[in-house]
């Protein structure tokens, strides 16, 4: 059990309580793509705090977020949809309290994009559903984070040109 980072750096020894909550997982052969996180009192992630030894005003222990699942149970994912393997990661993270799934916003843009600013999430990733697993940027999926937009009293949908 690994957790390696997409620069090929090892945090396994770093992360001793995620190792051995994913070691509990029920699946051999699983392949996870995610990312730790901490989050603070609002439960929102603060990745610039996991530079820190010791973080401040943590309001959980690192947790794994999982984005996608690439292999499980000897079965390559990759070339299923999105959809498909969604369904793999929330059978296979079922009951899991720090290997957790992505959270999910509403499948209208706008309003996920409502729901990010409403609860000062950094951003959001929008996949298509049927989209294979690309290992990089693809056109499928578009990454929008908050800070590239101003938001105003009347709105959110401006773009900040400073």
């Amino acid at each position: 059990m690994k957790l390696v980072s997409r620069n090929g750096l090892d945090h396994t020894r770093r992360f001793p309580g995620l190792v051995a909550a994913l070691r509990k997982l029920d699946a051999n052969g699983l392949v996870l793509d995610g990312e730790v996180a901490v989050y603070d009192a609002q439960l929102v992630s603060r990745f610039e705090w996991l530079r820190h030894v010791s973080p401040p005003d943590l309001s959980t222990p690192p947790l794994f977020m999982v984005f996608d699942c690439l292999h499980v149970r000897g079965k390559d994912l990759r070339k299923e949809p999105l959809y498909v393997r969604r369904n793999v990661i929330e059978d296979v993270l079922d009951g899991q309290d720090m290997v957790l799934p992505v959270r999910r916003l509403a499948d209208d843009g706008l309003k996920a994009w409502q729901q990010v600013i409403e609860r000062g999430y950094e951003g959001l990733v929008a996949k298509d559903p049927a989209s294979f697993y690309v290992g990089g940027r693809t056109l499928k999926w578009l990454k929008v984070k908050q800070r590239d937009y101003r938001v105003e009293e009347r709105g959110w949908d401006s773009r900040d040109k400073s």
